[in-house]
């Protein structure tokens, strides 16, 4: 792709220093782009079964053994479940299966975090709390803290948004260790 792109943008400055229309190449360049998606859509073949997932990836990866993993992890997790790939400092391959859920937009402040090491917030077999608005005024939210509070249990609040007075409350609670909890900013899929 990108070197599509480097001799589309070589070939396409040649022309207009040759005196072509710039405008007249851009919209034949989006139109041959446009015929190109369409004919690669048409050729287009899904990748079902484990071995498929597996010859591609280890095309992709330049790596049987990579290839083998990800269709691996492909089968545990299903064709909507969410993989990551990182670099270790051990040597050798390891798949690590997490059950849960994956946020996009992450926790609303550093302060949720629990893992500084890694900078991730982790609760144990909380209450999750999912609002479809914005959360700013504590009296909304007070019922729900006094009953979360009680139990000793801590507190996900999926949200469009936690700030204000919801969120300084959540804060100042978990940094004097009242209670756990964190907010999170729901994505467009959740």
């Amino acid at each position: 792709a990108t070197v599509l792109a480097q001799a589309l943008v070589k070939e396409g400055l040649r022309n207009v220093a040759a005196g072509a229309n710039p405008m007249a190449l851009k919209r034949g360049i989006e139109k041959a782009v446009e015929a190109v998606c369409a004919q690669l859509l048409e050729n287009a073949k899904e990748v079902e079964t484990k071995e498929q997932i597996a010859a591609t990836a280890s095309i992709s990866a330049a790596d049987p053994l990579i290839g083998e993993m990800i269709a691996e992890a492909m089968d545990k997790v299903g064709k909507e479940g969410v993989i990551t790939v990182e670099e270790s400092n051990t040597f050798g391959l390891e798949l690590e299966l997490t059950e849960g859920m994956r946020f996009d937009k992450g926790y609303i402040s550093h302060y949720f975090v629990t893992d500084t090491e890694r900078m991730e917030a982790v609760l144990e077999d909380p209450y999750v709390l999912v609002v479809n608005s914005k959360i700013s005024g504590i009296k909304d939210l007070l019922p729900v803290l006094e009953k979360v509070m009680q139990s000793g249990k801590p507190l996900l609040i999926i949200a469009e948004d936690v700030d204000g007075e919801a969120l300084s409350t959540l804060v100042v609670n978990k940094i004097r260790g009242t209670f756990k909890s964190v907010a999170v900013r729901a994505s467009a899929t959740v």
